[in-house]
């Protein structure tokens, strides 16, 4: 069965947090990599993103 958030490639492997083995995430209406310095769980589950300056 093939998932409907591919991005195009055919190689997309998604798990149920809607990321893929590439570093893409599904962002609710397509893949796209995430910003740099954002913690996707954290942002994920609060509904807002932080930038966490420890991570530099």
């Amino acid at each position: 069965m093939e998932d409907e958030r591919c991005c195009g490639s055919g190689t997309c492997i998604i798990n149920d947090e809607g990321s893929c083995w590439c570093g893409q995430k599904w962002d609710g209406s397509r893949m796209c990599f995430p910003e740099v310095g954002v913690d996707t769980n954290s942002a994920q589950s609060s509904g807002t993103q932080t930038l966490d300056s420890s991570q530099e």
